[in-house]
């Protein structure tokens, strides 16, 4: 295994450029004033000059920005589905899929989508992102109506193809934008707002839309909902018209200047795509990662049900159970990322929040129909804190198991499997739960996150990104 490890490293670092030891050589000490590309103490001149720039900042959060309002409309029709099956008279499962909607677009799309992010890079996907997030939004605002159905789902086809422009991007913008030592974090970030956008989808719902009989009163609430998520994407896709920006003028890190050298004409996506498929550590992590998130998927999708079968009338009690699982998982992201970057223990990190959210996910199952919402809130938060918590882990692992291919590609795949798997777990649960009970469907989902924890414990742990890092400073000192 290591030897062909070895040989698949080498073939890679011969693709892009890196056996080039003559450019390596030339690399001068590195310190905080030579980063910049100043002539080195030698008097010779970095051929890969660094840098990192205050302006990273206001990417990362614009994007977590824009990123929050497509996520929160992801749970808005879920977490009051009792309310949406009586204002449009449509089934329970018809609701449903207004959430599944977003996982069935991303499934198809994903693949010419990463295809135009390597090829038009970070801006001209960020514009069309939020571009179609604000037709959805004002689509949506003209489907107020109790006959109106298709339009309001229409709507939320916009916004869920709009995500297939988001999801990916976390680890990719960390990469072209921020140094070695703070690129889980800024992922985490990335992701974070993401967690955000959903927390406020269930929390906010329930309080604009009341579970009232009156059509006209209801048909009014909704239209309110409505307006807010319109002028709020109106003006973040203004925002990212006027500051969104490619990348920096120097790269970040070392790893990012060679990956900036690769001539387009020998860049290949098919071939990348292949060489992601044959590799064995990162196709675990992609089943192991789908698993876990699917579970996620299915559990926020149908937490409405879930709670009014155990707790009558308590749609918005269950919009706050959601939101303390989401806000929970954000704290467990931020803990993972500032981890990560500090230790570098990526498989290590993974295992055990992997397997604690297994271990979370058991006790809610258990505690979920003792009638003691107390209880609920305890035992969702602290899943929340470890399932949601284990997404930027999964792409930042998959980043250093793929090294150097495209981070969008890599990031694409493992939310494919998660789309994937969330549309099964998201019907299969359901199913169960009307024919049996919650205590099984969440049992159910119990057995594919042991499948998934024992998964993550096979994964071989090859930091690639780390490596190469690592090599070119150890290059740069003995000069």
């Amino acid at each position: 295994m290591d030897e062909k490890s070895n040989l698949e490293d080498a073939k890679a670092r011969e693709y892009f450029g890196e056996k080039k030891e003559e450019e390596t050589l030339k690399l001068p000490t590195e310190d905080p004033g030579s980063s910049t590309g100043d002539p080195s103490p030698e008097g010779g001149q970095d051929q890969h000059p660094t840098r990192l720039y205050k302006r990273r900042w206001v990417i990362v959060l614009l994007f977590s920005c824009y990123s929050l309002s497509n996520s929160y409309q992801w749970i808005q029709y879920g977490i009051i589905s009792n309310i949406f099956v009586k204002f449009y008279g449509v089934s329970s499962f018809t609701i449903d899929w207004m959430s599944m909607i977003y996982m069935l677009t991303y499934i198809p799309f994903i693949f010419p989508v990463t295809w135009l992010l390597d090829k038009k890079g970070l801006r001209v996907i960020a514009l069309v992102a939020t571009g179609l997030n604000c037709a959805g939004t004002w689509i949506k605002v003209a489907s107020a109506q109790p006959n109106l159905f298709p339009v309001t789902f229409l709507g939320q086809f916009c916004c869920s193809f709009a995500q297939v422009f988001i999801l990916g991007m976390p680890s990719r913008l960390a990469s072209v934008w921020f140094g070695s030592g703070e690129v889980s974090t800024a992922c985490s970030i990335g992701v974070f707002g993401n967690q955000l956008g959903i927390a406020i989808g269930f929390l906010v719902p329930p309080i604009l839309v009341p579970n009232v009989d009156d059509l006209g009163e209801l048909a009014h609430h909704i239209r309110i909902m409505f307006y807010i998520t319109a002028g709020v994407a109106t003006f973040l896709f203004i925002l990212v018209i006027f500051i969104f920006q490619e990348r920096p003028k120097l790269p970040p890190t070392k790893a990012q200047a060679l990956a900036r050298n690769i001539p387009p004409e020998e860049y290949s996506y098919l071939a990348s795509f292949k060489r992601l498929l044959c590799n064995k550590p990162f196709i675990l992590l992609i089943i192991s990662y789908g698993l876990n998130v699917g579970c996620f998927y299915a559990l926020s999708t149908l937490l409405n049900r879930m709670i009014i079968i155990h707790y009558e009338d308590q749609e918005v009690t269950a919009g706050r159970i959601g939101l303390t699982i989401v806000i929970a998982g954000m704290v467990g992201s931020l803990i993972c990322g500032f981890w990560l970057d500090k230790t570098k223990t990526y498989k290590q990190t993974t295992f055990a929040v992997y397997f604690m959210s297994l271990v979370g996910m058991i006790i809610y199952a258990a505690t979920l129909n003792l009638g003691h919402l107390w209880v609920v809130f305890i035992t969702a938060g602290a899943l929340g804190f470890f399932m949601t918590g284990y997404l930027p882990l999964g792409f930042e692992y998959a980043v250093e198991l793929t090294y150097p291919e495209s981070e969008g590609t890599s990031s694409g795949l493992l939310n494919c499997s998660a789309q994937v798997f969330g549309i099964i777990f998201t019907i299969s649960q359901g199913r169960i739960i009307d024919d049996y009970g919650t205590l099984e469907g969440n049992i159910f989902l119990c057995v594919f996150l042991l499948i998934g924890t024992i998964m993550t414990a096979f994964i071989k742990s090859d930091l690639r990104r780390q490596n190469t890092n690592r090599e070119t400073k150890q290059a740069v000192r003995k000069l």
